[in-house]
């Protein structure tokens, strides 16, 4: 067969049809002009990240199911989507109850928001059981089969990046780390050394970052997933930030007055133009897109915790992260 075929000179002989000029292979190419097609999100064809909120009454230990955080529609994959490489879930468990799921995923990574049991993971690298309780974080491997079983009514906070695997048209087969659980208790006292340090309130951020000794050049919880526990004192104003990455940002505990403010640009004074007002509510989710300035705010009269996960580890091997803080 003549692969180039008698007219390759780069333009389609008979329309622009997708099929056509079969011969030479052009069928699906096309010629855009610069200024037209660099930036697809303000052309519209590509759709930008909605802030959004995920309520807190979607969740309920009593019943077994699995809520997947879709925002599919406006992301517009034809897969279940948080974000374009990360789905977040409740999955909510009855006490003796079960449930499988069977991810497309490099790297599965779950917070027990309330509720005690064990997880049996099953893949490439053996099997294996995981125990977990509530403020426990578990991440598991590519290529895994996992059962989450409620010895207590529970529900997880579940996040992957199989909306990047379903993109690419890959499937995990290789193990990148193994199993490992962030207990809880010890996250916490290592949170309160942190927020005790007299220098803690001059800092970004109080927080801890949950890291894996085998991502020892990015420093994060796995090779695609970030994630960090963090405090934000009462009173307590975290100036505006941005980042390359998503955060899938989950509400551990607050009291009513804590909120997150989000828009694209910021004044010279370091306050964010027009923003959109996330309102926090304990064990509610939210999404912050990439790109956009974003501040924390607790007007409460207590502490709030909160559990970011982000698709940092993989900006971060691509060294396109781009973490900013306005000069406030």
């Amino acid at each position: 067969m003549d692969r180039l075929g008698p007219d390759h000179d780069g333009e389609q002989a008979g329309g622009d049809g997708i099929g056509l000029a079969v011969e030479d292979w052009t069928g699906d190419a096309r010629f855009y002009e610069y200024s037209a097609a660099v930036d697809p999100i303000g052309s519209g064809a590509t759709s930008g990240v909605p802030v959004r909120r995920f309520p807190a009454q979607w969740h309920d230990p009593a019943v077994t199911r699995v809520v997947d955080l879709d925002l599919s529609s406006d992301l517009g994959t034809p897969y279940p989507a948080t974000g374009p490489s990360l789905l977040a879930r409740f999955v909510c468990i009855a006490r003796g109850d079960a449930v499988d799921l069977a991810v497309n995923a490099t790297s599965v990574l779950f917070y027990c928001l309330r509720g005690r049991g064990h997880t049996d993971v099953e893949g490439p690298g053996g099997m294996g059981r995981i125990a977990w309780r509530a403020g426990d974080v578990v991440t598991v491997p590519g290529g895994a089969a996992v059962r989450h079983c409620a010895e207590q009514g529970a529900v997880l906070y579940h996040v992957d990046d199989s909306p990047l695997l379903a993109f690419l048209g890959v499937e995990a087969t290789e193990p990148r780390f193994a199993p490992t659980r962030f207990d809880g208790e010890r996250a916490r006292a290592r949170l309160a050394e942190v927020a005790a340090d007299p220098d803690a309130q001059r800092r970004s951020r109080v927080a801890v970052l949950l890291g894996n000794a085998r991502m020892d050049q990015s420093l994060t919880a796995t090779h695609t997933l970030w994630a960090m526990l963090g405090v934000l004192p009462e009173g307590h104003v975290q100036r505006p930030h941005r980042h390359q990455s998503i955060a899938l940002d989950l509400i551990v505990d607050c009291d009513p007055g804590c909120y997150t403010l989000v828009g694209p640009e910021i004044r010279p004074d370091g306050t964010i133009v027009d923003p959109v007002r996330v309102d926090w509510e304990p064990g509610g989710a939210f999404v912050t897109p990439p790109g956009l300035w974003h501040s924390h705010h607790n007007e409460s009269g207590s502490a709030a915790n909160l559990l970011p996960v982000q698709d940092a580890g993989l900006h971060t091997y691509l060294r396109s992260l781009d973490i900013r803080f306005s000069g406030r």
